[in-house]
């Protein structure tokens, strides 16, 4: 081989393995999945560490953008517990810069691990970072926009103060979600509770709706040909235009506590669920010209067998694969669900409250206790391709996929491993 064939065909592997950026939560289109393929297999001793760092508090995912990895962190400055957006470099995790996004909201229920009940303080929002920007939304409804190179704050709105946004229980976890050149939350009082904003300068592009919040993140979406954007709000399913703000359609859902989990799409299917006693349901949406229409498909009440207490599943070939539980710390089942029907395809205890994402054609899990696993997403059964003990502390935050690295984090630390795919023997 001469070097100049060699030269091309390194560079094109380089430009595959580099993969996508992890933009937002739940990933580049806000569904759980990367395209990106990794290992299908890992040695017992797991992937390769690439670095670990101390990362206190809260349950902030990764976003990662262009060689910088974004997270909301705890920590103690002044006498006062804050919540900080923290940049890393993605290659080290050497932290680049932090600021402050206020005081944290106190739970109370301070750290009680993977068999514990109480979720402890600090954040819950993701960030969302996008064209040198970072997007944050604290527990107090905080919404700021920060130059993702230097941390310099860019715009500010307070939800409470300007918008009449009520206090939820443990705080806000919702993540901000941008869509085109618009930036979506939930937060605002009668007449405004559903809020676009211009991501550029952070002016209002729209408001409307007398919704009551929750703690799950909306979801932008492509339904029957329409873009929109499905909020889960505590009267159910709300799905708007993102241009105008215009309700296209409803699904009533019920609510108690808290909701937490996004809802899932496949084609004209909407699933959605919840803890505490309420269940998972679904409905097929429907269209005659400008007239939507959502009839529900079933409703299976309580904390068994659909709910998701704030894990929300991947889709596979019309299969919904996640942890369905509801306060099963440390051993709730990962389960695979038909997502027409409702019906429980399987079932393997031992995943607790965790979260999983979708890479490539694998499920990539992350447990409650810090066990990362490959799943086979079959309906026909259980399947584990590799798993290995990669965090301490408690790990309700959903990993990450970037250039063949896993980025996760607990509330005590976070780590980058290396889980790119061996190359095929010449």
């Amino acid at each position: 081989m001469n070097n100049a064939l060699a030269s091309t065909l390194l560079l094109l592997t380089i430009v595959h393995l580099g993969g996508a950026d992890w933009p937002e939560y739940r990933g580049p289109s806000h569904d759980g999945r990367s395209p990106e393929r990794i290992a299908r297999s890992w040695p017992s001793t797991g992937p390769r560490q690439l670095w670990k760092i101390p990362s206190p508090g809260g349950f902030s995912s990764f976003v990662i953008a262009d060689g910088r990895c974004f997270t909301l962190v705890l920590r103690d400055i002044e006498g006062a517990s804050r919540e900080m957006l923290s940049a890393l470099d993605a290659d080290t995790g050497r932290e680049l810069w932090a600021a402050t996004l206020g005081v944290a909201k106190y739970d109370g229920g301070g750290d009680a691990g993977a068999d514990g009940n109480k979720g402890g303080d600090g954040p819950r929002s993701t960030p969302a970072v996008d064209d040198g920007r970072v997007y944050t939304l604290s527990s107090r409804l905080l919404l700021q926009c920060f130059d993702a190179k230097s941390g310099q704050t860019l715009w500010t709105h307070d939800l409470v103060k300007e918008h009449g946004a009520p206090s939820l229980r443990w705080g806000n976890a919702q993540s901000p979600v941008l869509d085109g050149d618009r930036l979506f939350v939930a937060g605002g009082g009668p007449g405004e509770s559903i809020l676009a904003f211009n991501k550029r300068d952070g002016s209002i592009v729209w408001k409307g709706f007398d919704e009551k919040m929750t703690h799950a993140t909306a979801v932008p979406t492509t339904i029957l040909g329409r873009r929109q954007v499905v909020f889960f709000v505590q009267s159910g399913l709300l799905s708007v235009d993102p241009e105008t703000g215009k309700e296209l359609w409803r699904h009533a859902h019920p609510y108690k506590t808290s909701t937490a989990a996004s809802p899932v799409i496949d084609g004209d299917i909407v699933y959605c669920s919840a803890g505490y006693t309420v269940g998972g349901s679904a409905a097929r949406i429907t269209r005659s010209g400008e007239i939507w229409t959502a009839t529900r498909l079933y409703f299976k009440e309580g904390n068994k067998p659909l709910a998701n207490h704030w894990s929300t599943p991947v889709l596979k070939d019309g299969h919904l694969y996640g942890m369905f539980q509801f306060k099963e710390f440390g051993n709730g089942p990962m389960k695979c669900v038909d997502i027409r029907t409702g019906d429980v395809k399987w079932e393997q205890p031992g995943f607790g409250p965790g979260n999983v994402i979708l890479v490539a054609d694998q499920v990539l899990a992350l447990s409650d206790d810090g066990q990362l696993v490959l799943i086979e997403p079959t309906p026909t059964g259980y399947k584990e391709n590799a798993r290995a003990d990669v965090l301490g502390g408690k790990c309700w935050t959903t990993p990450a996929v970037s250039g063949g690295r896993v980025f996760a984090r607990s509330t005590t630390e976070a780590v980058c491993l290396d889980v790119r795919p061996v190359p095929a023997s010449k």
